[in-house]
């Protein structure tokens, strides 16, 4: 099985109030990926996903795409150590500031 890694993503762009969290999470789910996505007060998606690369990786490009509705300007992302953290991926209501 492949070690697992962390990607911590902001989405910028016209993300909010278009189903951008519930794209995430669909496609998070589908990898079985876990962690978590939220709406940020500067008007972004935040992202926390661990599993392997190659999952963060088909997770990004769904990041970059948006579902219909959105128009993502781009995306900020960092690869880390995954934590271990995460049980589940959850979309967490409100803006988060992070774990």
């Amino acid at each position: 099985m492949p070690e697992a890694v962390r990607l911590e993503a902001v989405v910028h762009g016209r993300v909010q109030g278009v189903g951008f969290r519930m794209h995430v999470a669909d496609a998070a789910r589908q990898l079985n990926l876990v962690g978590w996505v939220a709406n940020d007060s500067a008007g972004t998606v935040h992202c926390v996903a661990e599993g392997p690369r190659d999952d963060l990786e088909r997770l990004l490009a769904a990041l970059r795409s948006g579902p219909r509705g959105a128009d993502v300007d781009r995306v900020d992302e960092a690869f880390s150590a995954a934590t271990g953290a995460f049980a589940r991926f959850e979309i967490r209501s409100g803006w988060h500031p992070g774990d």
